[in-house]
Formats: structure tokens, sequence, C-alpha cells
């Protein structure tokens, strides 16, 4: 899902526990279906999935897939799509998103209880959504579960580090720690690999609406007034790890 506010329950690291709302998709999500419509606009991002956890004939989980926006993406080369929502209002969006496409299923439930069969996925995926450090432990026991060995996790999430995105975040979050969170996924042998994209608005109104939603009413102001046109430079993370392929031996 979204960017500051996602963050902004944990105090910077998240807490396991109950599902936590989401602010901006949960509570506006006509502004965010105008948000990803806008977001990474050239497909940087799916070129870095692609070539690192390519989905042509597989099985793939989409894990916190909000209102399903991702899920027809997936839907064009993989075998099947599974997306995994725990917010009912937005389960029956994606569910009306994704009818008629007979390869992709909307399930209502957390990232920590997937109902799903072990080894039954080749590519997990997350993208701002859950996996935000520690406190994701149960999620990341979940997707290794139910992915079969060889299969991926993917997750994507935003680079606090890359301006001017990242420093309107971390004024929202002065005590998020990226360096601390990207340490945290390296020891659980995650690759990461950082992401510059753009996101094109149609229009000023929609650029506002969105940071509106995203960012506390300061915090807003001074990203509108430092954003002169219709773009914004957004900088992404994605972290990669793989279920061992066969016998691991010492």
């Amino acid at each position: 899902m979204g960017a500051a506010k996602l963050y902004a329950g944990f105090g910077g690291q998240p807490k396991p526990g109950p599902t936590i709302p989401s602010p901006n998709i949960w509570n506006w999500p006509e502004i965010y279906e105008r948000e990803n419509e806008a977001q990474d606009v050239d497909g940087a991002i799916w070129d870095v999935l692609r070539a690192s956890t390519p989905w042509a004939g597989a099985d793939v989980v989409d894990i916190g897939c909000g209102d399903g926006f991702h899920l027809p993406f997936f839907a064009r080369d993989a075998a099947s799509v599974v997306g995994v929502e725990p917010h009912p209002p937005l389960v029956e969006r994606a569910r009306a998103r994704v009818a008629g496409l007979d390869r992709v299923r909307v399930v209502q439930a957390g990232a920590a209880e997937l109902p799903l069969p072990d080894a039954s996925a080749d590519l997990v995926h997350a993208r701002t959504a859950y996996f935000f450090g520690a406190g994701c432990e149960a999620g990341l026991a979940e997707a290794d579960r139910v992915l079969r060995p060889g299969g991926a996790l993917a997750i994507v999430d935003l680079d606090f580090t890359a301006g001017p995105y990242g420093s309107w975040l971390s004024a929202d979050l002065p005590r998020y720690d990226a360096g601390a969170v990207e340490r945290w996924f390296a020891a659980r042998g995650f690759g990461m690999r950082r992401v510059d994209t753009i996101w094109r608005f149609a229009d000023r109104a929609t650029l506002e609406a969105v940071l509106g939603i995203e960012f506390s009413r300061e915090v807003a102001a001074r990203a509108i007034a430092e954003t002169p046109g219709l773009t914004i430079p957004v900088g992404y993370r994605v972290h990669v790890r793989r279920t061992p392929a066969g016998l691991v031996t010492p």
C-alpha cells in the first residue's frame, strides 16, 4: 500500500499483532487508485522484478494486494494469481477488478496466516505492505511455508534515502532508521536493489490529493510546494530472497 502513514503506526519499526489499518487506501480508495495509476509510469519496478523473479507460468501470491491493482499485471503471464488482503472492503474491490480473470482469486487474510497449502507458490510478492522490517517475522515464516523450493519472496518498499520523496517520509517519521531496516533484511538472506522511479500525474489536483493522503498536513504542504510540475521522483528498494532449490548440506 502507501507511504508515510503506513509506517507511522510502528514508530518507524513494525510491531507484531493485529492488522494495522492503512489510512491512505482504507480511507480514500478512489484517490489511492489515482496514485497507483501515477506510480512508476516507466515500469522500472516491473523490469527489476521480471529480471530477478520471473513469473511466466508461475503460481503467484500477492500479499497485501489492496484493491487488486497489481493482480491483472501478474495474471498476464502467471499460471495462477492469489491476492491476499485483510480489509473486507478492499477484498470486495479487488474481486470486482479481477472478475472474469479465471486464473486470479482474492482471499481475505493477513500475511501471518495465509490460507494456502504448503509449497503452493513460486513467487510471493508484497509491495509497500506489511513487510517493513522487524516485526514481520510471522509473515516471513508464512511466505517460506507456501513457497516451493527455488521460489522467491519479493518485497518492494519505499527508499527513505532517495529524495525528494524519501526526505518527506523522513520528515514525518524521523525515528525510522532506513539503514537498520536494510541490515535487518540482509541478515535474513535478502538481496536488495534500489530502483529509481517516476510518478506522473494527470493534473495538479490529483497530485495534491495523493500527497494529502500520504503525509501529515505540514509535510504534504511542503511536498506540494517543492513539486512545481506533475512528476515526482520516488525511490524504492526491492528485497528478494529465494528458498533453497534442493537439499542443503553443511
